[in-house]
């Protein structure tokens, strides 16, 4: 059975990733550790590790984009919550089996080759859930 090993990171939806350091590395003192284009996602995305976790500050990059309709409809704000599991193929499996509403029925692999799918919110409390599985 596959399972949940800890919170991965906390996404957090803004319009501008500088604007937003001004809070989280200037005024809290978290250190970037980077920010990288994912054109896959049509994101820019500001990474600040904390303890074995992260935040990380994601924006938009395309007019047509989900992230933008989410920041038009919901504002700046927490995008999702990411949980590491070890086995994501059967984390999904599971999560069918169990009737849950997933975007992504099946994971993407990133350009670093971790893989990674999102629940829809709509199961999940309200609350985007994305997966991953690092190794």
């Amino acid at each position: 059975m596959a399972r949940v090993i800890k919170i991965n990171h906390i996404g957090i939806l803004t319009g501008d990733i500088q604007d937003s350091l001004v809070f989280w590395r200037d005024a809290l003192g978290m250190e970037v550790s980077g920010i990288q284009d994912i054109p896959a996602e049509a994101a820019q995305i500001a990474f600040l590790p904390s303890g074995e976790s992260e935040l990380e500050l994601v924006m938009p990059m395309t007019a047509d984009s989900g992230l933008t309709r989410s920041l038009e409809k919901r504002g700046p704000g927490v995008h999702h919550i990411c949980l590491e599991v070890d086995d994501i193929e059967g984390m999904l499996q599971q999560l069918r089996e169990k009737g849950v509403m997933l975007i992504n029925k099946e994971p993407k692999v990133a350009a670093d080759g971790k893989k990674y799918a999102f629940i829809h919110p709509k199961s999940a409390g309200g609350v985007m859930v994305e997966l991953y599985q690092l190794d």
